[in-house]
């Protein structure tokens, strides 16, 4: 009798249909519902400025005080899709992958991949923490002696082309791939970054506070097979 249950509950569990690639906002327009900060200078000032808020159904990094908007959950083999554009003076933001240990670095970021934003760089890989390997990588990350993940070592992996953004003002979109332990990257349909044998797979995702403000107006997750 047991056993026959058994097969009744799984076969009810089996029928349940199974959507793949099926995409999602991490933004829900209204507030920041799924995400909370880590913003070191709201640590011995709780109530102080705030740098992520919800403006006209937009999610708006204000710049400063410098941090990062993470996810609650944690993801893996996805394709992200970000729309955004510097309001004012251009200048840096980047998009976290697979982010796990907070303040890893210099006290502020989490262990993490992370893909630059920064105006006229929009696609380089930083190395926090984690590391990935690319074609060409002594012409685009240095001496193979000085590459490193930490402070000190060459984190940054140069990305294929710097003519990929649209002119200041106008949106963005940056596509980001992460399957298995590979890294794709898209700006405006042209692919800036490509890279292998990351050294992790899974994690976090996070946007930053880091200088300059920056709307986004899409934060679309795709689940790949």
């Amino acid at each position: 009798m047991k056993l026959l249950s058994f097969i009744i509950i799984l076969s009810c569990f089996s029928a349940i249909p199974v959507q793949k690639n099926k995409s999602f906002s991490l933004f829900n327009g209204k507030d920041l519902s799924g995400w909370h900060a880590d913003v070191p200078a709201l640590d011995d000032d709780p109530h102080g400025k705030k740098p992520f808020v919800v403006r006209d159904g937009m999610l708006v990094s204000l710049g400063t005080p410098g941090g990062h908007l993470i996810t609650d959950k944690s993801y893996s083999n996805y394709t992200l899709e970000v729309e955004y554009r510097f309001t004012n003076v251009p200048g840096n933001c980047g998009v976290l992958v697979h982010a796990s240990t907070p303040r890893y670095l210099y006290a502020m970021f989490p262990k993490s991949m992370e893909i630059q934003m920064m105006h006229e760089n929009a696609g380089d890989f930083w190395c926090i923490g984690e590391d990935i390997t690319v074609t060409d990588m002594e012409s685009r990350r240095g001496p193979k002696e000085n590459w490193g993940t930490v402070d000190g070592k060459s984190r940054r992996i140069i990305n294929l082309t710097d003519n990929a953004e649209s002119p200041l003002g106008e949106w963005n979109s940056m596509v980001i791939e992460c399957r298995a332990s590979s890294i794709k990257v898209w700006v405006n349909d042209i692919l800036v970054n490509e890279g292998t044998a990351c050294t992790t797979t899974q994690g976090q995702i996070a946007l930053q506070a880091e200088g300059s403000e920056v709307e986004f107006k899409k934060i679309m997750l795709t689940p790949l097979q």
